[in-house]
């Protein structure tokens, strides 16, 4: 049984991705444009922040970066992409998202490019917050202390202009703005 997991923001990145499973992904291989019917993306995942690993003239300003999540919501569709991991890949992931809590999509993913015949997609899985993240949000955001990481703004945005003519468009049309500024912090690598 093959597993692919829908990704909706960081994981649209090519290199983001292979960056937790340990190689790069090939697009029309085992990388495809894909969308999620029932799911909205949202501005909604907070991570209290360690300054000691962040750097950035805002630094000061936030203790909660802001990252994107997806609520349910039955007429939206989201687009996004696939790809197919291994079994230890996949627990790879779900350590990178351990703050996200792995479901089954398969039924309502459907292809944008390729041929679904020529893949073998048996299970499909992405990641929604957790409560304790989307509290983490909605108190920083109270308190004025949250903000969208730059470096993880432009390469959310980045993959999803470089994925297909369009698809940038398309995730800044049916993303809601963000409720929180994007903000100059950066993690240490």
């Amino acid at each position: 049984m093959s597993t692919w997991v829908f990704g909706y923001g960081s994981l649209v990145s090519p290199v983001s991705l292979g960056s937790t499973i340990g190689r790069l992904p090939q697009r029309g291989e085992d990388f495809l444009a894909a969308e999620c019917r029932g799911w909205e993306r949202r501005w909604n995942y907070g991570y209290v922040i360690d300054p000691t690993r962040y750097v950035g003239t805002e630094v000061s300003r936030i203790d909660t970066v802001v990252a994107l999540g997806i609520t349910p919501s039955a007429n939206a569709v989201m687009n996004g992409v696939i790809a197919a991991v291994s079994e230890s890949e996949l627990a790879e992931l779900d350590e990178r998202e351990r703050r996200y809590q792995q479901i089954d999509v398969t039924s309502a993913v459907a292809l944008v490019e390729g041929d679904a015949t020529e893949f073998l997609i048996d299970r499909v899985v992405t990641y929604v917050p957790t409560r304790g993240p989307i509290t983490d949000y909605v108190d920083a955001r109270d308190r004025g202390r949250a903000g969208i990481e730059i470096r993880y703004w432009n390469l959310v945005n980045n993959a999803f202009d470089e994925l297909l003519p369009g698809a940038g468009d398309r995730f800044r049309a049916t993303t809601p703005e963000p409720d929180v500024p994007v903000v100059d912090v950066s993690r240490i690598e």
